[in-house]
């Protein structure tokens, strides 16, 4: 069942089962690492999308856990605005993966749920950034932590604001 609070013209969030969703179950101390995860996308029914990426999520459960979600947020698009909103959503994982780890699975998720990378801004079924990592910052040309511009994106900053006190590091 969905539910949609509309916040403005062209934005609304969205809540559904597992958006929000916070665990109370302990979770092993070998999953050491505090992970935030951003995810967003545009192209076909990105709520059921969304739905489904956390019930894939909970099947690896050897390598992550789930520990909350925000709500979802519909907004629009921004750089390459000449395509549908965008639903994006955070979500605060515990993992034994190392970042560079982490960063291939999130890869190999997005191709699994059909991303294809054709242009920057460009629309996508999936999109997973990882946001922060414990305290950590890494500056690679293939990584960087936390996610730049983070703090300039309502994309990420409403999604991140809704989820609470779950998430801090």
């Amino acid at each position: 069942m969905r539910r949609v609070r509309r916040v403005a013209e062209r934005e609304a969030l969205i809540f559904t089962p597992l958006f929000p969703y916070n665990t109370h179950k302990p979770i092993p101390k070998r999953f050491r690492h505090d992970v935030v995860i951003g995810v967003g996308g545009n192209i076909g029914d990105t709520v059921r999308r969304f739905e489904r990426l956390m019930v894939y999520l909970r099947r690896h459960r050897t390598l992550l856990r789930v520990v909350a979600s925000s709500p979802i947020y519909r907004n629009p698009p921004f750089g390459y605005v000449q395509q549908p909103d965008f639903y994006n959503a955070t979500l605060h994982l515990k993992t034994t993966m190392a970042p560079q780890r982490l960063l291939r699975f999130c890869m190999e998720t997005e191709r699994r749920f059909g991303r294809k990378r054709s242009f920057k801004d460009a629309p996508r079924t999936l999109d997973l950034d990882i946001l922060f990592y414990d305290t950590r910052v890494i500056k690679r040309d293939d990584l960087k932590i936390p996610h730049p511009q983070w703090h300039k994106r309502p994309s990420v900053t409403v999604p991140l604001g809704l989820m609470g006190a779950r998430w801090r590091r």
